[in-house]
């Protein structure tokens, strides 16, 4: 966990991510990334020069026709166990997305009204800052789709205030590689819930997930290469602030 919360705190050191007394919202699925990210940011809080608080916040996707719902009271449990406020938002997106409207290509509709309902929700408790958990490799895989797919160099970026609703995106594992956070997960025991999504597995993210696998394995230190090529260029706001020393590639969590 040591190794976790030392590239958390630098990542929102070097993007300045976090201000006094920000309430921060943790979109958690359920998944390893997320969960990993609420426990290191449950944790941070507790030590961090700048005050700020920890909330979690759920959106419960429903069930598809044929597919049982996510049970996330094992979450609840651990958000109690850290203090930290928990909501779980209903919804019946995935009757919507696979039942309804029976979509082929989901995952951008999908990603669309899940974040517009989060969104509304974080509103209405006025809360405007949110933390997600993207971590290095999703970075990566996110520049090769856009490239692939799209012909263009782009990525989400590691700070992006949404100027409609006036949220902040903060992305706090971004130093973090996914075996480290996996690996983090699993030495904490955390309680990980299934994605029941038909789609899981099917994606063009998965796709690319795989294309690199393979190239890394032909070029050794590539997705370090690529990641640091987004700081360096940069790409819009993937400059660490510029009083924050650099980080380097092979400083990365992988």
């Amino acid at each position: 966990m040591n190794r976790i919360l030392s590239l958390v705190r630098r990542c929102v050191e070097d993007y300045d991510m976090i201000q006094p007394d920000d309430r921060v919202a943790v979109g958690v699925s359920g998944g390893k990334d997320s969960l990993t990210l609420l426990v290191a940011l449950a944790k941070l809080r507790e030590f961090y020069p700048i005050p700020f608080t920890v909330e979690a916040f759920t959106l419960d996707m429903g069930a598809a026709e044929g597919r049982p719902g996510m049970d996330f009271s094992p979450i609840a449990q651990l958000c109690r166990e850290m203090e930290v406020p928990y909501t779980i938002l209903g919804s019946e997106i995935q009757h919507i997305i696979f039942d309804v409207r029976k979509e082929k290509n989901p995952c951008s509709m999908c990603a669309k009204m899940r974040r517009g309902a989060l969104h509304s929700a974080l509103l209405e408790q006025g809360i405007h800052k949110i933390a997600l958990g993207h971590h290095y490799d999703d970075a990566v895989e996110t520049f090769f789709m856009s490239l692939i797919f799209e012909g263009r160099l782009s990525c989400f970026q590691p700070v992006t205030w949404l100027d409609r609703t006036q949220i902040t995106q903060i992305r706090p594992l971004l130093y973090c590689g996914e075996n480290l956070v996996r690996h983090t997960a699993r030495r904490l025991s955390l309680p990980v819930v299934e994605n029941p999504c038909p789609a899981n597995g099917n994606t063009k993210r998965q796709e690319i997930k795989e294309l690199i696998y393979e190239l890394q394995g032909r070029y050794p230190g590539l997705k370090s290469r690529v990641f640091g090529s987004m700081q360096r260029l940069p790409l819009p706001e993937w400059g660490p602030v510029e009083h924050r020393r650099r980080p380097l590639p092979e400083e990365i969590g992988e």
